[in-house]
Parts: C-alpha cells; structure tokens; sequence
C-alpha cells in the first residue's frame, strides 16, 4: 500500500503520478479514485499529463485514449490496456494497492 496525497489535494479532474517502478498515476475523475500504469502502451507519454474526460485519460503524445475503470484503450493507435491499481482512502490519505499482475487488478 503506498500513500499518495490528503484528499483533499486531489481535486476533481486531477491526476497525480507516483514515481514507481513502473511509474502510477492517480486520477480523480468523475466523483471517483483510480489508478493505472502512467505509461501510454503506445508512446512513452506520462498518461498523468493527459486529459482527462469523464472516465477516460488521453494520452498528451499520440490521443490513444484510455478507460480509468479498465484500462483499455478506447481508441488507436494504442491496442493493449495499462494496467489499473486498488485505490482506497483511509483518514482522508490516498493510497494505491499496486497490483502483482500484469492485467487488470481485481
């Protein structure tokens, strides 16, 4: 479990990226927390500098698009998903539950 911000410092529409091994980012989209691999699976683009839309982030490099809730890829050029991560909020901290697996976490 890594704690990544106060709730309160993640507004609604932002994203925040945690340096780690791969890097994650954390979005605050659409009254909900998600989390998935930063890296676009088609560009080396930090996703945590996309735009974010609803539940999709798209990629600042090359407009592949991903769902936060799956981490499919909506659109091309990109065609295999990011992998998502547990996000919980425990005494108003955020915190990230990387996931083991490449795939999507249970």
């Amino acid at each position: 479990m890594i704690p990544v911000c106060r709730l309160e410092d993640l507004p609604e529409g932002g994203s925040v990226r945690i340096d780690t091994a791969p890097p994650i980012a954390v979005f605050h989209a659409d009254g909900e927390l998600y989390a998935i691999d930063d890296t676009c699976t088609h560009q080396d683009a930090s996703l945590s500098e996309g735009w974010v839309e609803g539940c999709l982030v798209e990629c600042p490099l090359d407009e592949a698009s991903f769902d936060l809730r799956t981490g499919r890829p909506t659109c091309l050029p990109a065609r295999r998903p990011v992998r998502t991560h547990r996000v919980t909020v425990d005494d108003g901290v955020v915190h990230v539950h990387p996931a083991a697996e490449e795939g999507t976490a249970a």
